[in-house]
């Protein structure tokens, strides 16, 4: 029975209209004897049932937050969200493309940022002289360290130390007697890495000098090569002279710069051996390439260290002729024997021999294996004053061939006598004769130089900092130059300091760093100092001049802010204007940026300039920048009638839509070293203008 009304239902569903639920077909498997006959009776009653059969079609799915996977892929293959998904899709693909393609121009139009040696003027600091920590007169490292305040409010980032290996100190220093130690008048090993670490740690750079060219008569090497001791007997140069009742016959007619012989007779080794300078600097023979290796180790070491790079001085005397014959004499009418000083000879066969610019260039080398580091590249420059522009130059190596970042530039110390004329000469020489596309750099005062204000007169301080700090390049100050220092009488200074090497005795003539009107200007706390202090310290000293606002150490700092700040006279263009016996102008302007800036330095006496005559498109009216008169500062100037003041030097600032440089009358007078443009609508730098 149970049976017959089964197979009924289905024909019954059919008649009324039902829909068929095949969901009620039994299974081949089911069991029939696990049916529960007591439901049996109800079975018809829940499935016969008269249904809309629009009623009973599935719901229409619409999309939902939280869909799981299933639904998801029901709606991603239909047109309207597969087409939107692509077009995102191909959209953020051209917009990576773009990115990538926008970054690789940037990278490809913009000009080479300029390196640290660049963008900061360089301190150059005596450290003898410099601040005395622990009150025995002498300047020292920990002395420096407690002053680094000083160079981060200058604005400076570079700081060059002069020499301090252990020296016997006769040559104050430049005489090594060991390479690898510290002299212990500046302090330890530990002191220099202390010194190092807080330099770095204040985002400052540091650089030191290294002489190669000789050693003391203590240092080790020699005292080994005077004994013929294996490896170091030709490690100086050595020849057979003539020693007879303490007159000695030299092998030629070779002068020290310091005069007389340049030979001097060992007792020892029954030789003389050669000196370009005094007699306790023998000269290293660079012939030998094991001495040569020493200089490499050496070089290796203190980049070891961390320093970041190197000040090489007189490296022009690092070799000489082998064939020893005598350089051709000056006036040639001079008796032989007369002949004493290092000017009363043409220096053929002693200076700038043939394979000295390699070995130069062999330093380099080595110091590049320390430059990979990303912002650790090492300096390198060359300390020689040489009077022959065109030998200088050389020290730049060549496009190819990687030498001196630059050789020290000193042409504004060696003028003759100050004037707006002498000015643009020693500026425009190195210039015009500095290959293209390499660096400049100026210095107004060095070791070996008189201070600006007793070697030009104080009242031109200020405008000497202007023009160094505005010049396309790298500044170099030595210290207490911020301030303007004088000289100390040379009368001062005791006996036991001065020889007859005039260097030494101009070195001598700069007294301490004057730090405040404290005894001994703050420079020691001891009784006395290695040098008297100048007697105007009182109103010359770091302290003062910071509370004073039109102070020389507060122009200077304004002038080094001037010069990180804007763009024209980082690494812009430079075109000289005008020059007369008074004054020296120029511009220093950027393409793509409508602000100039013209310096009008009067080195001179008072004078009056028309500059718009000079310079048609100059806009009639220019504001002050800055002034060696800080109250001069922010006025407007008429540039038809610029007038200056002995001494006196302006900084102009003006909007121009025609910089000099594209002026047809001024292209042989403008250089530019780091070319750059600007755009204003990227606000970036590029390359092709």
């Amino acid at each position: 029975m149970v049976e017959e009304e089964a197979k009924s239902l289905p024909m019954e569903l059919s008649e009324k209209g039902g829909v068929e639920n095949n969901g009620f077909v039994q299974n081949e498997a089911f069991d029939d004897k696990e049916i529960d006959t007591s439901n049996q009776e109800e079975a018809p009653k829940t499935c016969i049932v008269d249904a809309d059969p629009a009623a009973m079609e599935e719901p229409e799915l619409k999309p939902y937050a939280g869909m799981p996977k299933e639904v998801l892929l029901k709606f991603s293959s239909q047109a309207r969200y597969r087409v939107t998904r692509e077009i995102l899709f191909w959209l953020i693909i051209v917009a990576a493309v773009v990115l990538v393609c926008a970054t690789i121009t940037i990278i490809a139009l913009s000009p080479k940022c300029l390196d640290w040696w660049q963008a900061s003027p360089i301190y150059q600091i005596y450290p003898r002289s410099f601040k005395d920590s622990n009150m025995d007169g002498n300047g020292d490292l920990k002395g420096i360290q407690e002053k680094l305040d000083h160079i981060t409010y200058l604005n400076v980032k570079t700081i060059w130390i002069t020499s301090f290996y252990k020296s016997p100190l006769k040559d104050l220093g430049y005489g090594a007697e060991d390479f690898y130690d510290i002299d212990p008048m500046f302090g330890s090993m530990r002191d220099f890495e202390n010194l190092l670490a807080a330099i770095h740690d204040r985002g400052l750079k540091v650089i030191m000098d290294l002489i190669p060219n000789h050693t003391s008569d203590k240092h080790q090497w020699f005292q080994l090569s005077r004994n013929r001791t294996g490896k170091y007997t030709d490690y100086y140069i050595w020849q057979d002279c003539v020693e007879a009742a303490g007159s000695v016959t030299p092998p030629n007619n070779w002068v020290s710069v310091f005069g007389n012989s340049s030979w001097q007779f060992d007792d020892v080794r029954k030789q003389c051996y050669f000196h370009q300078f005094g007699k306790e600097q023998p000269d290293l023979n660079f012939h030998n390439l094991a001495v040569q290796q020493e200089i490499h180790n050496i070089i290796k070491f203190w980049l070891e260290k961390g320093i970041d790079g190197f000040s090489f001085s007189a490296v022009k005397f690092l070799l000489e002729a082998t064939h020893l014959r005598d350089e051709p004499q000056v006036n040639k009418s001079q008796n032989p024997g007369s002949i004493t000083a290092y000017s009363q000879l043409y220096h053929d066969y002693t200076t700038t021999q043939v394979g000295m610019h390699d070995i130069v260039r062999s330093f380099r080398q080595t110091m590049n294996q320390f430059s990979s580091e990303p912002g650790r590249y090492r300096f390198m420059g060359s300390d020689d004053d040489d009077e022959d522009i065109e030998a200088t130059m050389m020290y730049y190596g060549t496009s190819f061939i990687q030498e001196a970042d630059f050789p020290f530039n000193f042409n504004l110390i060696n003028m003759k006598n100050l004037s707006g004329n002498s000015i643009f000469e020693a500026v425009s020489l190195w210039m015009k004769k500095m290959p293209a596309g390499k660096w400049p750099n100026w210095a107004v005062g060095s070791p070996n130089a008189a201070r600006i204000s007793s070697r030009i007169g104080k009242e031109y301080v200020n405008v000497i900092n202007m023009l160094l700090l505005t010049l396309p390049g790298t500044p170099v100050t030595y210290y207490g130059e911020e301030i303007g220092m004088e000289n100390i009488v040379s009368e001062n200074v005791s006996e036991e300091h001065i020889n007859s090497d005039p260097f030494v005795v101009t070195f001598l003539e700069k007294s301490p760093m004057q730090w405040d009107d404290r005894v001994n200007a703050g420079f020691t706390e001891g009784n006395s100092s290695w040098l008297p202090v100048n007697s105007d310290y009182q109103s010359v000293n770091v302290e003062i001049q910071m509370s004073q606002s039109n102070s020389t150490l507060n122009l200077y700092r304004e002038l080094t802010l001037l010069r990180n700040n804007e763009l024209p006279i980082q690494r812009g263009w430079m075109c000289y204007i005008w020059n007369d016996s008074n004054v020296f102008v120029y511009v220093r302007e950027l393409d793509g940026l409508d602000r100039a800036f013209m310096m009008v330095l009067n080195f001179g006496q008072e004078s009056t300039i028309d500059l718009k005559a000079i310079v048609p498109n100059l806009p009639s009216e220019a504001t002050v920048r800055l002034s060696t008169d800080f109250n001069n500062a922010g006025k407007a100037v008429n540039t038809k009638l610029i007038k200056t003041e002995m001494g006196e030097g302006l900084v102009l600032e003006y909007k121009t839509t025609k910089p000099v440089h594209v002026m047809e009358a001024f292209q042989g007078n403008c250089f530019v070293a780091e070319k750059a443009c600007y755009s204003s609508a990227f606000n970036l730098l590029y390359v092709n203008c």
